[in-house]
């Protein structure tokens, strides 16, 4: 579309590649710009290149003429001349393109006709032309896909549906505590929709308010989540370190980007990794879920539910801007597919004291999970301490002792290490890769591909995924 957008995106594409290019924008100032000295248009540096030049600007100011828009406003339309030319490359129907412009901007029709006729001109410009001696299909998906109803999802809305579809199968309200900031705000958006699945949205002053609001929501028998990103994490981390301390069931869903501080707000990174893992005072341990793709957040939502209800405990849902902003194809569950969540609440006394007195102690554990009970406050019989001062194992009374503080720090991080975790997920097809690339969550793409091109290059490559946690 311009020189910058050549210039930046032209080591990724392939030699022999067709390139389409906007010839209205290579003039001298714009290549000037971004360190064009000559025209690459009539140079030679793309002759490893099938280069297309397309006036797609003067085009498209033409093809709207009868809709006597100003030649600023006809130009914003250039994308839809584009798009309608490679609708006609790639042998794409064009009748729910038109349908969607035309809802998009149904309270300015004008505009959407003036949008439908570019795009069809771009599909006529291709049909007509002598330019392009090329066309491409994309084939129907193979057998690799389970048969099943499909939809495109982005990574934020898959995971939103998630934690909606856990709170749904843990038979538990669920709160949203949260604070606006790219690039997670959209499940607070989305999750704010859904009130008619028993959801409730907090959108708080800080995100501090947004998290404590979150654990106040956990205490009181709710699936309770926050979702942040890099900085807000920073801010949330005392409130983290309560919810180890209370061990009560909290999803801290951060949508990562790059730091540090405020950092790239609008960029990827996975640049929280160790601040999820560490950053927090004391003996904390908390377990970290990593979807790899956008369609992988549902069942990250679901996953990262499963281990905070079992095992009380507060767990990080590491996703990214790459995977928010990214779509894919997501087969829609079955109902009976999904897990069930359902958890007990302790209804009454638990322990029996000496002298026969029935006693409810909120910090006897589960043998198996070493998960303590998890009381709806208000429960007669059931009244307890809580507090971020360390607890006495058992009583859950304030405690300084040394001995039991050194028991209920490993007991807390014995509790983290008894959660199952995936086998690790190696793709080695032959068996015989001597090149090892390791990767977690939204990785999997980029180093997926890389090995393909390191197959395709005849080196043997393996491809490993750690357990998720």
């Amino acid at each position: 579309m311009n020189p910058a957008a050549l210039r930046a995106n032209l080591p990724d594409v392939p030699r022999g590649a067709e390139i389409i290019v906007n010839t209205d924008e290579f003039t001298k100032r714009p290549m000037a710009k971004v360190g064009y000295d000559t025209s690459p248009l009539e140079d030679g540096s793309l002759d490893a290149y099938n280069v297309h030049p397309v006036p797609l600007t003067t085009l498209t100011v033409e093809a709207l003429k009868e809709f006597g828009l100003p030649r600023k406003e006809a130009e914003r339309s250039k994308n839809m001349f584009a798009l309608g030319l490679l609708s006609w490359m790639y042998h794409r129907p064009t009748g729910n393109t038109e349908a969607f412009l035309r809802k998009k901007f149904a309270k300015k029709p004008q505009i959407a006709e003036a949008n439908v006729a570019a795009f069809r001109a771009g599909w006529n410009f291709g049909e007509t032309t002598e330019d392009f001696a090329v066309s491409y299909e994309v084939a129907p998906a193979t057998a690799a896909f389970p048969p099943g109803s499909y939809r495109s999802i982005s990574g934020n809305l898959a995971l939103a549906y998630g934690l909606i579809a856990a709170a749904r199968q843990a038979d538990l309200p669920l709160y949203l505590g949260s604070y606006p900031i790219t690039p997670a705000s959209d499940i607070l958006h989305e999750l704010s929709k859904h009130k008619n699945f028993g959801v409730r949205t907090f959108q708080a002053e800080d995100e501090i308010a947004g998290i404590g609001a979150a654990l106040g929501a956990a205490f009181g028998g709710a699936l309770a989540v926050t979702t942040t990103s890099g900085p807000g994490v920073a801010l949330k981390s005392e409130t983290i370190g309560l919810a180890v301390s209370l061990e009560l069931p909290l999803l801290v869903v951060d949508i990562q980007r790059g730091g540090p501080s405020t950092g790239l707000p609008t960029k990827t990174e996975q640049a929280d990794l160790l601040q999820a893992m560490y950053g927090r005072n004391g003996e904390a341990p908390v377990p970290v879920v990593a979807p790899k793709t956008p369609a992988d957040c549902f069942t990250a939502a679901i996953d990262a539910a499963r281990i905070a209800l079992t095992y009380r405990t507060p767990v990080f849902l590491l996703s990214d801007g790459y995977l928010a902003n990214g779509s894919e194809p997501w087969r829609i569950p079955e109902p009976d597919e999904l897990p069930d969540l359902r958890v007990q609440f302790a209804t009454t006394p638990n322990h029996e004291l000496a002298d026969g007195t029935e006693v409810f102690w909120p910090y006897k554990r589960d043998p198996e999970t070493l998960a303590r009970p998890w009381a709806v406050p208000g429960t007669p019989g059931l009244e307890h301490r809580i507090g971020g001062i360390e607890k006495q194992d058992g009583t859950g009374n304030i405690s300084y002792d040394p001995a039991n503080h050194d028991f209920m720090v490993r007991t807390r991080q014995a509790k983290t290490d008894n959660i199952a975790v995936p086998d690790t997920e190696v793709d080695d097809p032959s068996g015989q890769a001597r090149t090892l690339v390791l990767g977690w969550g939204s990785t999997y793409g980029p180093v997926t591909a890389a090995v393909r091109r390191l197959r395709r290059g005849g080196l043997e490559g393996r491809r490993a995924r750690p357990g998720h946690r």
